[in-house]
């Protein structure tokens, strides 16, 4: 798959049965409609998190999937993270550092060492470079 923010092609990171797309270039991550259900199923969540859609005016990104121009939404509360949501419903693109940013507020929700807490623990562990990195929309 080619990053929609950077154009170079992004790896294949995997945990349990969760495949997410990573690029190392920029440390964007994309989560395929059917990726993102099923990491919220491990992490147990009582409230599925909404993307309200938004104006925030940065670059539009194109769906790796399907080419078609993403819609900006926001996501989490504090902070609010905008992530880029294909209007086809094939997925989400987070640009680097934003899963990071997420991982708190979710974690508050699922957390514990039984598999919920595995997940966030993978997931930071894997995405703590973009976040310290200081990824971001380019």
């Amino acid at each position: 798959m080619i990053c929609p923010a950077c154009r170079n092609p992004m790896i294949v990171v995997e945990y349990q049965q969760i495949e997410l797309d990573y690029c190392v270039v920029c440390s964007g991550v994309w989560f395929d409609a059917g990726e993102l259900e099923l990491m919220l199923e491990r992490l147990a969540l009582e409230e599925k998190p909404s993307f309200p859609e938004t104006e925030a005016g940065g670059k539009k990104r194109k769906c790796p999937i399907c080419g078609r121009r993403m819609k900006q939404s926001l996501a989490g509360k504090s902070p609010e993270v905008v992530v880029d949501v294909c209007p086809a419903g094939h997925g989400l693109w987070f640009d680097g550092g934003e899963v990071v940013q997420l991982l708190p507020q979710y974690a508050a929700t699922a957390c514990g060492e039984g598999s919920p807490g595995r997940v966030l623990s993978f997931l930071g562990e894997t995405f703590q470079a973009s976040g310290e990195a200081g990824g971001g929309k380019p």
